[in-house]
């Protein structure tokens, strides 16, 4: 049970570096908790074969969170904020300090699902310079609509 509670902590933590708009969703659905414990009980069994094995501790950790989060990874979330950073640092640095940077990220998120759509987003993709390219082009043009509002 404590190894469960330990690895709840660590996954939540691991959402709140990587996956800030999906614990934001669970957070207001107030789901957050099962969608915690869940994921962590479909891995019992892992955890169960790794202590039967007498394996240490900080292995069992590692290799649960890996499994844990297999199907979160790559984080979109963390490659638009990295994308935003890289192509449009002073906009990155105004809205982080301004405290927007999270609730931006996710709208331009939603406004690149489409490009995400076609290209497909996943470990192999994410390094597609057409991908890159695509939403950088919707961040400018999603940055200029939102100075053309104001």
């Amino acid at each position: 049970m404590l190894m469960k509670t330990l690895l709840a902590g660590k996954l939540h933590s691991y959402m709140v570096q990587h996956h800030t708009d999906l614990l934001i969703a669970l957070q207001e659905d107030h789901r957050l908790s099962h969608y915690l414990s869940s994921k962590v009980d479909s891995i019992s069994g892992l955890i169960g074969d790794l202590q039967k094995e007498n394996r240490p501790n900080y292995v069992i950790e590692a290799l649960c969170l890996e499994e844990l989060t297999r199907d979160l990874r790559p984080s979109r979330f963390s490659w638009m904020r990295e994308l935003l950073e890289a192509e449009f640092p002073e906009t990155h640095q105004q809205m982080n300090r301004s405290g927007i940077l999270t609730y931006e990220l996710i709208n331009l998120s939603g406004a690149c699902e489409p490009i995400f759509e076609v290209f497909g987003f996943g470990e192999e993709h994410e390094d597609l310079p057409a991908l890159r390219h695509a939403v950088t082009g919707m961040i400018a043009e999603y940055l200029e609509n939102q100075t053309q509002e104001k």
